[in-house]
């Protein structure tokens, strides 16, 4: 595909990679396209980093129609710098926009415009282990009228932010509250979308949550009220009595990646993982028991993030005696060694650019 680029007159410099956080730091441009139902996606552009101005009426202000999704360009040992499992961040994307009614990219053209952006701002990718630069592709609706229907016009965009390491001070267990009034999404919904309005409806727990000590909290489904689904805003594995379970994919749960990617390593090293329902009761007895043996998150952002502590009402729970599990770290080494080029790509998911 035909892609503008306008370089900017003013570069701006990294700043010291112990010093990036997450976020916070952008590169000196971005990526726009635009969508009409009589061009289709037409202008793809990159443009120096800056503000977009939006009609005081554009769907995605009214009636929240917008996706996004994350990826990281990682700086190999030699240099190169590679993309981990990209065309799952594609495939996911529109299986959001079909979602919002929002349009769908090509995805070679997607792939395209990856890393021809990437390979322009591949300055700011940081060069220390653990870091990385952070991609955030993002779509919203910006019909200028209001009123709720598909949405006719859009806009694609591509900004980048270089990371710290997640762990710059060590993997350290978290505590998790399980959640029992509100809940992120219901079967039927958005939950398997990666939409904004998911992530807005579950700050309130997550603010109740902080102030009484908890790193994240842990949702249960949003029909019984029983079931376990997702822990902040990553997928949730739990290693029991040797076994490793992960809630199934019903609708209500985001299709992780980095799920995705922990399933199939943790089948190549001969390990039984089963995608189920698995409810709060059965997990407070594994608890109990001594049967549950570790618990971890698992997104783009940490990989893994270990879980140290558990609690359910007004009891609280230690798990795998708050230290990071076996399981976990091994995890966490190998997908992080994929991401780095540490470790041999047996499973053939790095896209070196």
């Amino acid at each position: 595909m035909e892609i503008k680029i306008t370089k900017t007159t003013t570069p701006n410099t990294m700043p010291p990679e112990d010093k990036l956080g997450f976020g916070k730091v952008f590169t000196d441009h971005m990526f726009l396209m635009d969508y009409s139902m009589e061009e289709g996606w037409h202008d793809a552009r990159i443009v120096p980093f800056g503000r977009i101005t939006l009609h005081p009426a554009s769907t995605v202000l009214h009636y929240g129609a917008e996706i996004f999704e994350g990826l990281k360009a990682y700086r190999r040992a030699d240099g190169g710098v590679q993309l981990f499992r990209p065309m799952e961040n594609i495939k996911r994307m529109n299986r959001s926009a079909e979602r919002m009614s929002l349009p769908l990219l090509d995805e070679q053209d997607a792939l395209e415009i990856l890393t021809t952006f990437v390979k322009l701002e591949e300055k700011w990718v940081p060069k220390s282990f653990g870091t990385s630069l952070y991609l955030r592709p993002f779509m919203f609706g910006n019909d200028e009228a209001l009123g709720v229907h598909a949405v006719h016009n859009a806009t694609f965009m591509l900004i980048a932010s270089p990371s710290g390491s997640y762990y710059a001070e060590g993997i350290n267990p978290v505590s998790i509250m399980i959640e029992n009034e509100d809940v992120r999404t219901v079967r039927g919904g958005t939950g398997y979308a990666k939409c904004g309005g998911n992530y807005a409806a579950s700050t309130r727990a997550g603010e109740r949550a902080a102030k009484k000590g908890y790193s994240q909290v842990l949702w249960l489904d949003g029909v019984e009220r029983k079931y376990i689904e997702e822990v902040g805003a990553m997928n949730v594995m739990f290693k029991i009595d040797g076994v490793v379970v992960t809630p199934m994919l019903t609708g209500s749960i985001l299709p992780g990646i980095t799920r995705k990617s922990c399933i199939e390593v943790l089948k190549s090293l001969g390990y039984t993982v089963e995608e189920r329902l698995l409810s709060v009761d059965e997990l407070i007895a594994a608890l109990e028991s001594g049967k549950l043996e570790e618990a971890w998150g698992c997104g783009t952002a940490a990989v893994v993030s270990p879980i140290g502590k558990l609690a359910y009402g007004d009891k609280e729970y230690v798990v795998g005696g708050g230290k990071i599990g076996e399981v976990t770290q091994k995890l966490y080494d190998i997908l992080t060694g994929i991401q780095w080029g540490k470790v041999e790509d047996t499973f053939h998911w790095v896209y070196k650019l």
